[in-house]
């Protein structure tokens, strides 16, 4: 195909992230300046599964030079799923072709990234395809622990968020639980909550097995309010991970059973009530133990997606955006762009996928990491040391009212074995069950 008929199409999918604009920009600008007219698809799959050509967007240089200064999506966005249906696939290749693009970029997280695999495939070498990888969950499998653009935006603002509910929290005397944004790995939850110095994070990698029971969680909050009370404060704020609702029990919520999906098959976690259901859980535990708090909800997500991007992300995804346009350009196809160390680095599709789901690798907080093991030090949280001194358990049984040994028995279960941190010396890599525990009475 000539020069001049050739195209690069972009097209978003997924949910919104800050940095997406200047990713379009960047490409467009490089792509435009070797001669390469770009086309914007808009609302990601969803109109070309179907064969329509007409939501499209001629973008030029000068439509996008100062477009990396803003959020949200100037393409717009959805989850549109191509991939469950050949017939949808062929008509992305068909529309794609009829637009005479030879090239698209596809800007997502793992579920667009799994589109834009299938899509690649199924185009035989007709199209070539290059994905770049956002998401503020920052759970794309990325080398070097690379960050995924849009998280350190949504972190910063994120913080933002908490810091002032934390002043909020002491100024009034309450706790704040804060859902924050996460759908299967915590590091939104964890980067929000270690930066701001909230009270205590959850999230879903600390705990082991493939379940999470509503009353642990419960029984973690309870422990950080008595644990603070006794320090003698009345308040406190809370992260948690909105992917610990993916592994609750559902027989501890039942709208698990029917909650609505996604075109990729996800539970849509917005849909769900998890705050007050978590309030609930700690709310009884404590009226058990006659402990008086006032507690407050709190989610924190959807503003984060479509904030401005702060210099960082801007810097990092004009980088992506033109290693992605020079990469195609050049004759690339099938990858991810990824920059490492100042150096872009192609990983391609195939060596993305892990071979037991089939689809891409999702990367998770690595609890045995100095990352997680800081963090954790500065949460106020029970931990084994505290089921060793008598005086510390004689301070929070007497804020509930009941004897050492009952706040032992009611409390012992979230340091034993099963869980990675116990408040330990960082170099004792022991198992510390509860066997380990020497009670003292």
């Amino acid at each position: 195909m000539p020069r001049a008929q050739q195209k690069l199409g972009i097209l978003v999918g997924g949910g919104p992230a800050p940095g997406i604009n200047s990713v379009i920009a960047a490409a467009t600008i490089r792509a435009s300046s070797e001669g390469f007219p770009v086309i914007g698809i808009e609302e990601g799959f969803r109109w070309i599964m179907n064969g329509d050509t007409t939501h499209i967007l001629r973008l030029r240089i000068e439509d996008v030079t100062r477009l990396h200064f803003r959020g949200g999506s100037h393409l717009g966005i959805a989850r549109d799923n191509p991939t469950k249906d050949p017939e949808k696939m062929e008509n992305c290749i068909n529309a794609l072709t009829s637009l005479g693009i030879d090239k698209v970029i596809t800007i997502g997280g793992d579920d667009t990234m799994f589109g834009a695999m299938k899509l690649e495939e199924a185009a035989g070498g007709k199209i070539k395809v290059v994905h770049v990888p956002k998401t503020i969950d920052n759970d794309l499998d990325l080398p070097g622990g690379a960050a995924t653009f849009g998280f350190q935006t949504a972190r910063h603002v994120g913080v933002s968020i908490v810091k002032n509910l934390m002043s909020d929290a002491q100024t009034t005397a309450r706790w704040y639980l804060v859902i924050s944004m996460g759908r299967k790995a915590g590091h939104l939850a964890l980067g929000i909550g270690k930066a701001a110095a909230a009270t205590a994070t959850i999230i879903p990698e600390e705990f082991p097995g493939d379940t999470i029971r509503l009353s642990h969680i419960a029984d973690i909050i309870v422990g950080a309010i008595i644990k603070r009370r006794a320090m003698g404060r009345r308040d406190g704020v809370v992260v948690l991970a909105e992917g610990l609702l993916e592994r609750l029990d559902p027989h501890d919520l039942k709208q698990l059973e029917t909650a609505e999906r996604d075109e990729y098959g996800n539970i849509r976690l917005g849909e769900i009530e998890f705050a007050p259901v978590v309030k609930k859980a700690v709310m009884t535990r404590l009226t058990h133990f006659g402990v008086k708090a006032t507690v407050t909800t709190f989610d924190i997500g959807y503003e984060l997606r479509c904030a401005d991007p702060i210099p960082m992300d801007m810097e990092y995804t004009r980088d992506l955006g033109y290693c992605a346009a020079q990469f195609i350009i050049n004759g690339g196809s099938a990858a991810v762009v990824a920059i490492l160390n100042g150096h872009f680095r192609p990983l391609y599709f195939k060596d993305m996928i892990d071979p037991a789901t089939g689809r891409t690798r999702v990367r998770m907080v690595d609890v045995g990491s100095e990352y997680y093991h800081i963090a954790r030090r500065y949460m106020i949280r029970l931990n084994k040391t505290d089921f060793t001194d008598r005086k510390e358990l004689a301070k929070y049984a007497a804020i509930c009212r009941i004897t050492p040994e009952q706040f032992f028995d009611e409390f012992h279960h979230l340091v034993e074995n099963n869980l990675l941190y116990t408040g330990q010396d960082q170099n004792d890599q022991r198992p510390s069950g509860v066997d380990e525990i020497k009670v003292p009475f």
